[in-house]
């Protein structure tokens, strides 16, 4: 297969790839993939780009490509930090494979160098010219970025020329990367972006893109003036050899294209279905996962004044009894009474639920959810958190029972309450047994309350620094990770979990009126029972 043909089916083959990864980037949860990411990021706290920094350096001497680690750091840290975190591992892995290849596999770089004309054109240029080819090489795809690590080693070139000259070099292509990776972060924040602001950010982008290649194509030419190394056949990519991914310093074999080739058609033909079955392919993702289903919320059940009504008193006065104002529970104290709890339970198995109307039906769901998580807890008490019991024993077990209808924990709130409600403070309501938890309200949820108490219960978490953070410099606020899980039931009724929690929030409402967003995290859930032994010294309610 002639090398011209090769190269322009390997360019529509990238071109394939990259629009493949977009697709798929629609079908799949990727803001959802992304808070999971970032959560998971901020629980390093300072050893977070530490890690980022080593990942990167033991992949470059590993030859392994650099390109997702640089949008990782981008899309984690931001275009400044996630910048200097790469930089700074980059140049350290330079630093590295130059000294392993000069002091401990000198030999065998110096065999590989022989036998390839082009790396020994390079050797020659380098001995002739020093740091300027080493500049140059980086800037260009003449040799893969990994592989020039280990070259520089072996050639005439100082340490500190080679470092530094790669350092300086590899700034564009590091820059352009960790740029595409920050877009990628303000898109999966939450923060109300403008189409005018996207475009900017476009622009800013393919500006950037735009110098990188033409640097490339000056450095190339450059090259090829130096060295004689023909590069007219070469794949073309950026310059900055810390996103570059072409570690074969010979073009690739017919087979080889072939092979891309039908990789990229198989990944376009994935994503096309994918796209055509958006629906299918977020549940399985999410399955997958382990994250709730995002669920299109409605308002699927009629207020009816002359409808029946369910009686929660004994369920009111456990709690009043079990539960402090700030939501922790005796659960000794409630085990004694568990043949109280029990009652209830056999209430709600007889409650004629299908006749309720709206407000008696949310009521009754959220007391039944909360009334059996309490009996989950007992019967394996004690037990230091919900998460210790076992599995197929906790929130997907089918063993509760509403009226006619047995259920689980799962199937209450992501079958019964989140579609047939547009009402996301239910979020605020239901309690998981756990401290993270909204709290547990000391008396049961009534239909003739219940938008009072749904008002109060949300005003109380919004003002509560386990829930919801503003950072003194307003540039960070840190919400529940509820909003996390459960961001697209917020985004329903505002543009984001920002705007959401803005509403009831005084501190976000104040961040929000400021010139620029502030950036969105999530708070650390503390899956620890909420029982009061767990209970801090101060009140708050």
């Amino acid at each position: 297969m002639p090398v011209r043909t090769m190269r322009l089916i390997r360019l529509f083959s990238l071109a394939l790839v990259a629009g493949a990864v977009l697709l798929l980037m629609r079908a799949l949860p990727f803001e959802r993939l992304m808070g999971l990411a970032q959560a998971w990021i901020d629980g390093l706290g300072v050893a977070g780009p530490l890690a980022l920094g080593a990942l990167y350096v033991a992949a470059a001497l590993l030859f392994v490509p650099g390109s997702l680690l640089t949008l990782a750091a981008g899309a984690a840290y931001g275009l400044v930090l996630g910048t200097v975190i790469v930089s700074v591992a980059s140049t350290t892995a330079v630093a590295l494979a130059f000294l392993i290849a000069r002091y401990a596999a000198r030999d065998r770089v110096q065999r590989m160098v022989a036998a390839s004309p082009k790396l020994a054109a390079v050797d020659e240029a380098i001995g002739a010219e020093g740091w300027k080819i080493v500049a140059l090489l980086r800037l260009s795809p003449a040799v893969p970025f990994n592989l020039q690590n280990y070259l520089y080693g072996v050639t005439a070139v100082g340490f500190w020329p080679a470092v530094a000259a790669s350092w300086l070099a590899m700034l564009p292509g590091t820059f352009m990367y960790v740029y595409l990776g920050s877009i990628g972060r303000t898109a999966a924040a939450g923060a109300a972006t403008s189409p005018a602001e996207w475009a900017l950010r476009a622009i800013g982008l393919l500006a950037t893109i735009a110098v990188t290649v033409y640097v490339a194509r000056l450095a190339s030419a450059a090259i090829r003036t130096r060295t004689k190394i023909d590069q007219r056949d070469a794949p073309v990519q950026p310059a900055g050899g810390a996103g570059g991914d072409d570690t074969s310093p010979a073009p690739a074999s017919a087979a080889a294209t072939v092979g891309f080739a039908a990789l990229a058609l198989g990944l376009m033909a994935l994503a096309l279905w994918s796209l055509a079955n958006p629906a299918a392919v977020r549940a399985r993702a999410e399955r997958a996962l382990g994250l709730p289903p995002t669920v299109a919320s409605t308002e699927a059940y009629e207020a009816r004044d002359d409808g029946p009504s369910f009686d929660h008193a004994t369920f009111d006065a456990l709690l009043r009894a079990h539960v402090d104002p700030d939501g922790y529970v005796d659960y000794a104290g409630l085990q004694r009474e568990a043949g109280q709890l029990d009652a209830y339970l056999a209430q709600l198995a007889g409650a004629p639920f299908d006749a309720l109307g709206r407000d008696e039906k949310l009521a009754l769901l959220i007391n039944a959810y909360n009334a059996f998580t309490l009996r989950l807890i007992l019967d394996h008490y004690p037990v230091a958190s919900i998460r210790d019991i076992p599995a197929a024993d906790r929130w997907d077990a089918a063993r509760w029972q509403v009226g006619r209808h047995t259920w689980s924990l799962n199937q209450i709130e992501h079958q019964e309450v989140r579609p047939n409600f547009a009402e996301p403070r239910i979020h605020f309501a239901l309690v998981c047994a756990a401290v993270g938890c909204p709290p547990l309200r000391a008396e049961a949820y009534t239909a003739d309350r219940l938008e009072a108490q749904l008002a109060d219960q949300t005003g109380y978490v919004h003002t509560h620094p386990r829930w919801v953070q503003v950072d003194a410099d307003g540039r960070t606020v840190r919400l529940t990770a509820l909003y996390d899980w459960y961001g697209g039931d917020f985004t329903q009724h505002a543009p984001t979990v920002l705007d959401y929690a803005a509403r009831v929030a005084p501190d976000v409402r104040m961040v929000m009126e400021g010139s620029a967003p502030p950036a969105v995290r999530w708070l650390d859930y503390d899956w620890r029972l909420n029982s009061r032994e767990h209970r801090p010294e101060t009140t708050t309610r």
